[in-house]
């Protein structure tokens, strides 16, 4: 193509950019999407340009520039975005690790009576579970579950005649998990099958 050419600003159906062969369903084969478009792999012929339009060599670096921007771009705000969500997690895992404490705290306390209704140090209690609750800290370990050593830390065992298979007899440590992520296993009294 010439510069003349460029300056026609007339369609002709027989071009192979023509909004004809563009808008016809029968040419398309399937809808691509921006993840399709993103992970294809770039070949040499897609760096040098369009094979529609034809360039000067100078325009088509420009464009094969720009093209490996765009990409580079777009590999970049996807990078970015998992980042922030990993460290999404982190904070909440640390914030929510500085809390097993105090709900271990907490459940002493009222294991002894000392959270009644009503009182101030109650409706503290509740406002600090809500917290932990928001994080999305789940506990876990409970007398009568299964004993799982993946979850769960034994510190005793304990022969019991009947039993056919591990459960936790007492729970001595509550078990919290932060979605996926446990953040401390149950501490756990087993009972075992006896001999």
């Amino acid at each position: 193509m010439t510069d003349k050419d460029f300056d026609n600003d007339e369609v002709r159906p027989d071009d192979e950019g023509s909004e004809t062969n563009v808008s016809d369903p029968a040419s398309q084969e399937d809808e691509l999407t921006v993840d399709d478009i993103l992970g294809a792999a770039q070949t040499d012929e897609a760096i040098v340009g369009d094979d529609a339009v034809d360039l000067p060599p100078e325009a088509a670096g420009y464009l094969a520039d720009l093209k490996r921007l765009t990409a580079e771009y777009a590999n970049y705000r996807r990078r970015t975005e998992e980042q922030r969500q990993v460290e999404i997690e982190r904070a909440k895992g640390a914030a929510a690790t500085s809390l097993v404490p105090v709900l271990d705290d907490l459940d002493r306390a009222q294991k002894h009576g000392d959270l009644i209704d009503g009182t101030p140090f109650a409706a503290i209690a509740e406002k600090v579970r809500a917290v932990a609750e928001r994080l999305g800290v789940t506990a876990y370990g409970a007398a009568g579950e299964t004993f799982d050593p993946q979850q769960h830390e034994a510190i005793f065992q304990v022969p019991t005649p009947g039993t056919t298979e591990s459960t936790i007899l007492e729970v001595v440590e509550v078990g919290y998990r932060l979605g996926a992520i446990e953040l401390r296993p149950a501490k756990v009294v087993v009972a075992v099958p006896g001999e």
